[in-house]
């Protein structure tokens, strides 16, 4: 079998390296329409790299296809999925596990579930999900506090200042994310600036350095990720023993301290949510106010919102359900982003898509980033229209892809409480308004990232 730096392309090629080297499955062809291999080896991983990233190739394969295609991880088939009619068909029971969580596992070698089978699997996600619900509930306060600080900051710069959104929100996600899962330590700026370091450190080469091995090829580079990252473990068992011994129930970590988990698992998972959180939640509030900012009507309906549903209160939790608007802007920023654009499910049953028999334990890729610019599900798909979302079969549609209900990504509901925070506290006091001939070009990987930072003006609202 081909090594994971090899198959890697993205996170996503990281997955399916560890899920075909874990579930082997048959060389047999399955008769889905597709590409053959462009070589034995290598399967159609150059045609992967040519086309810049995973989303790009899936976006052209399924043009040339269909909604139903195929193609080739070394020599072994996957089957893509194109379409919302194609996925409401396919059957897969397999969501003991969620897909985010297990391509970070997979990268970082740590073992998925609690070691004991498809039951631990279940047990460990859902104390995974329960402590982020704890550390929010019990951390609210300081997820409003940290939002009013930036936002004070920006009220404090003139109306001419151009306000760079990746650094800013970056920092915003990195304050939330540390102080409400591993506790008030991250309330220093030092703590914070330590674990950024090892953070991008990390995220750098999870995302670059997997298209022809590079990292395996420079000791250099090998040996910084290796350092960050074992820098980051240290720092997290260090986390974990100190809140153990202060029996703080408070943040995520304490959540875990609770179960039976090991200290060791413990950090894993803090790990995870950690890395996630931090990459989700800084680019759904990047990309939610870039496109408010391009659009003053939208704006103005949500300041509508906010001051009916709040006043001049402070958001509180138990008002983020009747929100009703906002969520709509976070949903269609999620799909006019397409921030997730790629997950992957392993077929633990025989199952069938259309004519298409869909064998025991293929890797299926559900291309969520061609699906959520679909023009036969989403009606003007490239523009950027919150109010798509009062229609019901939107909703469904974007539950059925997994972006709401309970199959959500447990760090994307964690992003959306944190936006939700951010929106109602910044449109309430600033307008925001777009650059003049600013592009804000994507970089779909696993999360979609501005390919270079965008920036936007603000100036206060009149009272």
């Amino acid at each position: 079998m081909l090594d994971f730096a090899i198959f890697a392309v993205t996170f996503v090629i990281i997955l399916v390296g560890a899920v075909l080297y874990l579930y082997p499955s048959s060389r047999r062809a399955s008769g889905i329409p597709g590409l053959y291999p462009t070589d034995e080896k290598d399967g159609n991983l150059q045609d992967i790299i040519n086309k810049g990233s995973l989303h790009e190739f899936l976006v052209n394969l399924h043009q040339e296809f269909g909604p139903v295609a195929s193609f080739w991880f070394g020599r072994r088939p996957v089957v893509s999925l194109g379409s919302v009619n194609q996925l409401r068909q396919h059957i897969n029971p397999n969501h003991t596990t969620d897909s985010f969580e297990t391509m970070l596992k997979s990268l970082l070698g740590y073992p998925p579930g609690m070691g004991g089978g498809p039951n631990e699997s279940v047990v460990r996600k859902k104390l995974y999900e329960g402590a982020i619900n704890i550390s929010l509930k019990n951390n609210f306060p300081v997820m409003l506090k940290v939002t009013e600080e930036l936002v004070g900051k920006w009220k404090s710069f003139p109306e001419t200042q151009h306000i760079p959104l990746c650094a800013h929100l970056l920092g915003l996600a990195l304050k939330t994310v540390t102080q409400l899962g591993l506790g008030e330590r991250f309330k220093d700026d030092a703590e914070i600036i330590s674990f950024r370091k090892n953070h991008d450190a990390i995220w750098s080469e999870i995302g670059k350095g997997y298209m022809d091995g590079s990292l395996e090829k420079s000791s250099s580079r090998k040996t910084h990720y290796e350092k960050a990252l074992s820098e980051m473990e240290s720092m997290l068992l260090s986390v974990v023993k100190e809140r153990r011994d202060q029996r703080k129930q408070t943040a995520f970590v304490d959540a875990l301290l609770q179960s039976s988990l090991t200290e060791r698992q413990v950090m894993e998972d803090c790990m995870v949510f950690t890395l996630a959180g931090c990459v989700i939640t800084a680019n759904l509030c990047i990309w939610a106010l870039r496109f408010l900012s391009t659009s003053q009507e939208v704006q103005e309906k949500l300041h509508q919102e906010l001051q009916d549903v709040l006043g001049s209160d402070p958001v509180s939790l138990d008002k983020i359900p009747q929100l009703r608007y906002c969520q709509q802007v976070l949903n269609e920023t999620v799909r006019t982003a397409k921030l997730t654009p790629i997950a992957a499910r392993l077929q633990e049953v025989e199952g069938k898509v259309d004519q298409h028999v869909i064998p025991k334990e293929t890797l299926v890729i559900y291309a969520l980033g061609v699906v959520l610019q679909d023009a036969d599900t989403w009606s003007a798909p490239y523009r950027f229209d919150p109010d798509r979302f009062e229609e019901d079969s939107a909703r469904k549609s974007f539950c059925l892809l997994g972006f709401s209900g309970n199959q959500t990504c447990p760090e994307l509901r964690f992003a959306y409480t944190v936006a939700t925070v951010l929106l109602s506290t910044l449109v309430r006091q600033l307008k925001l308004h777009q650059l003049k001939n600013q592009v804000a070009e994507v970089r779909s990987e696993l999360v979609s990232t501005p390919k270079d930072d965008t920036w936007i003006t603000v100036n206060r609202r009149k009272s």
